[in-house]
């Protein structure tokens, strides 16, 4: 039996995701009719709620991606984060930093694990929670729109 969102999430996200919690479970179902097809998903199960772990009330920064990165052992459930081993960065990440030391005179960050920004409060959240592999945009319009439009509000 699929875990409830408020076993997954930290605590303030699950009163904020109420509103979509059938919406949710909706779209693990459509996650696990994919399994049952022979189709993958990323990123991990574990992974696909990943930015809503981080306290609810300690948000700061709110950074939007489209859908997790499509390769796979990229995709980590952060926006735009990978592991600190991926290389090379993706050209999307590598923009960012170059954004980054631009505008704010620092050195680019050695690796691209955000998972630190995450910590200290920028929520770095897809608008798609997950995707086909190889297939970017595999997963829109299945139901992870309405999720991520609520934690927005």
């Amino acid at each position: 039996m699929p875990a409830a969102v408020d076993e997954i999430v930290e605590t303030g996200w699950a009163g904020a995701l109420a509103p979509v919690a059938g919406q949710i479970a909706a779209a693990g179902d459509f996650l696990r009719t994919e399994i049952a097809a022979g189709r993958r998903y990323l990123p991990s199960g574990a992974n696909i709620l990943r930015a809503f772990t981080q306290p609810f009330d300690q948000v700061r920064v709110l950074i939007v991606g489209q859908d997790p990165y499509p390769t796979p052992g990229h995709a980590v459930g952060l926006s735009f984060s990978v592991e600190p081993s991926v290389r090379p960065l993706p050209r999307s990440l590598a923009n960012i930093f170059r954004e980054y030391s631009d505008d704010l005179g620092l050195p680019c960050p050695s690796n691209g694990d955000l998972s630190p920004w995450a910590a200290r409060g920028v929520l770095l959240l897809n608008r798609v929670l997950t995707v086909e592999p190889g297939r970017p945009g595999s997963h829109r319009g299945k139901g992870w729109e309405e999720v991520t439009e609520q934690a927005i509000r």
